[in-house]
């Protein structure tokens, strides 16, 4: 049968109990420390990026901001230079205008003259025409 040694019992009880003051003190206690200390690590990480997300908010809202005041800006730009560019154009159109309008005036002028000069070479022919009907009227 089974016996039961005491001296036995008691060294294993003394092994036992060595054995768990030493991991206790070279595997237990800094795996806690480690565990501990990378517990805080999170939650500052944690509280860091809290903190990055209110900084986020704030620059994404001045970012966006900028975009309305620069589109803002670039509408008034281009409303200028619309602006502007149909002045110009007016300018040209008048400009171009009046030119036409000098143009049609110096034809005009050009066309009486034409037509005063046709008209005296015509007088001028008269009598030759006159001549020539009685001519033809003759050979009838």
């Amino acid at each position: 049968m089974l016996d039961i040694n005491p001296i036995l019992l008691v060294a294993t009880l003394i092994v036992f109990l060595t054995l768990i003051a030493v991991l206790n003190s070279w595997l237990y206690n800094p795996l806690f420390s480690y565990m501990n200390k990378r517990d805080e690590d999170i939650k500052k990480d944690l509280q860091r990026i809290g903190s990055n997300d209110d900084e986020i908010h704030g620059l994404h809202s001045k970012a966006e901001s900028i975009i309305i005041k620069a589109k803002l800006d670039a509408a008034a730009i281009r409303e200028k230079v619309i602006t502007d560019a149909k002045e110009l154009a007016e300018s040209k159109l008048e400009a171009k205008r009046a030119e036409l309008a000098n143009q049609y005036l110096e034809f005009e002028q050009s066309l009486a003259q034409s037509r005063e000069q046709l008209k005296s070479e015509l007088k001028l022919q008269i009598p030759l025409f006159t001549e020539a009907v009685k001519a033809k009227f003759s050979q009838i």
